[in-house]
């Protein structure tokens, strides 16, 4: 009697609790608990189940709602300030479970015929065991109540093929007289919509989401990942029920498709004509010495120094890709790479005669007659010619004339001093007078003396060459009382070099 009591209470309560059945939607459990797709709640985790030793020292893991606790192996767990918790061999479990749950229907509470091996029963006692007993299963809230969810198996009936069962709801009665679960989304009777997943509950099915879709209503509506803390390191693209991360010009992808990381452009796609170097997201292009950045930030071109300054060179600039070089004029070379010095042809190769001398002047060389004298003058020494005195020709002719030569620059300043002419015999009592004998027809020579014995040739005229002027200086002295006159030439050939340098 007491036992079919028992199955019709038990009955009455799977019948009871399927209808209450509540659809969890919500998918973001607190510290402690996991999500349970298929009951669609969230759900205690067993850390004394998983995690390896959690306890030291010799104590025992005790599971607790969100966490778990290390208590001595001799602890005692006090349930409602009643009786404290014992270790009940296996065997006794069975039967105390039963009789707690039979005093708790008697009690108007949530009739169970079995509950996990560590439940607690509200109105005190607590069962303690390794073993489970059969039956629907339990979850112990937090206020430590037995509360049922969802039957763990159907209700066994003792097989008979003549005798006809009645099921609860979302279950069926098999071959073997048995409730068993109705796969409603197998059979194709629920009413989940196209964009849904039809999941299979025992005695029911839940409607759930695609990944990347949430509930709103009764829609489905795609995730904006983008919009929520972010999943990329630089850009975010949403797509239906899913995203995509991308990465800014100059950076890639890692391999974990979230992060971005520099693209080295100097050694992956080098654009650059001449230096490459990379910089973050992007790179720069530099050209060697000699060049400059074209328009387009790539390529290099070259830079004209001659049309940049007229005083590289001191002659001519010559361009040359990448760099520049001067050139000087015949007659002159390259010194220190830009100035112009003149050749000394005469310590080189010439082509004077034996008979001739050579004389190098600013920018080439002149051969003259190592004996400048003509008759009635002879050569007494190194370019100095004398007219003898025995020869009555000579009394109207200068006494001697001097051979002298030099070289000036084209272009010279002026006024400038620029040669200097002295008596080499002085004579007791006389006067000494100097003058531009011949040459100076344009004016561009003046003589001023500068002693008794002494003048100075100055340039008046700014001269250009290549060009030679002849002038002839003459020095006259006369005694103090007339009776001795007599005078001396200087003959100068002044060579113009053709540039200023």
């Amino acid at each position: 009697m007491f036992k079919a009591l028992f199955l019709t209470m038990l009955t009455l309560a799977l019948v009871k609790s399927q209808d209450t059945e509540e659809t969890i939607t919500y998918t973001q459990c607190t510290d402690g608990y996991e999500w349970d797709p298929v009951r669609q709640q969230c759900k205690d985790i067993d850390e004394c189940d998983i995690v390896p030793d959690a306890c030291k020292g010799g104590m025992k893991c005790v599971n607790h709602y969100g966490g778990y606790l290390c208590l001595p192996k001799t602890a005692q767990i006090i349930v409602n300030n009643e009786q404290p918790q014992q270790e009940t061999p296996a065997a006794e479990t069975v039967g105390t479970a039963a009789n707690a749950a039979a005093a708790l229907s008697t009690a108007g509470g949530v009739a169970a015929s079995g509950m996990a091996a560590s439940g607690v029963m509200p109105g005190g006692g607590v069962v303690a065991s390794a073993a489970a007993v059969a039956g629907p299963e339990v979850h112990t809230g937090r206020n430590n109540f037995v509360i049922r969810r969802n039957p763990a198996d159907p209700q066994r009936i003792p097989s008979n093929p003549s005798h006809r069962i009645q099921c609860a709801t979302g279950y069926e009665q098999s071959e073997h007289n048995i409730c068993q679960d109705i796969d409603e989304c197998a059979a194709g009777t629920h009413n989940c919509r196209a964009d849904q997943v039809c999941i299979n509950l025992r005695g029911s099915f839940a409607c759930q989401c695609l990944p990347g879709y949430q509930k709103r209503g009764e829609q489905c509506v795609d995730i904006d990942e983008c919009a929520m803390p972010p999943y990329c390191h630089q850009r975010c693209v949403n797509t239906p029920g899913s995203f995509y991360c991308q990465c800014s010009p100059g950076f890639q992808l890692a391999a974990n498709n979230y992060t971005c990381v520099d693209i080295n452009e100097c050694d992956a796609s080098n654009q650059c004509a001449q230096q490459c170097y990379n910089i973050l997201g992007s790179f720069i292009c530099q050209c060697n010495q000699g060049y400059e950045l074209s328009s387009d930030r790539l390529n290099c071109e070259d830079i004209d120094e001659c049309r940049t300054s007229s005083y590289l060179c001191q002659y001519q600039c010559v361009n040359e890709p990448g760099k520049f070089s001067c050139m000087c004029p015949q007659g002159y070379q390259v010194v220190r790479g830009r100035t112009c010095q003149d050749i000394n042809e005469c310590e080189t190769t010439n082509e004077c005669r034996e008979d001739e001398m050579c004389w190098n002047y600013h920018g080439g060389f002149r051969c003259y007659p190592r004996n400048p004298c003509q008759d009635p003058y002879v050569l007494t020494s190194e370019n100095r010619c004398v007219c003898p005195v025995s020869n009555a020709v000579c009394r109207e002719l200068p006494q001697s004339i001097v051979y002298k030569y030099m070289s000036i620059r084209s272009d010279r300043s002026v006024p400038s001093d620029i040669f200097q002419i002295q008596a080499t015999t002085i004579y007791a009592n006389t006067i000494n007078t100097f003058q531009i004998k011949s040459g100076n027809e344009n004016g561009e020579f003046y003589l001023r003396q500068t002693s008794p014995v002494s003048a100075m040739l100055v340039l008046v005229k700014s001269l250009s060459g290549p060009r030679e002027y002849i002038v002839d200086l003459e020095m006259l002295t006369v005694n103090s009382i007339g009776t001795f006159r007599t005078s001396s030439v200087l003959r100068l050939t002044i060579i113009v070099g053709p540039f200023s340098f």
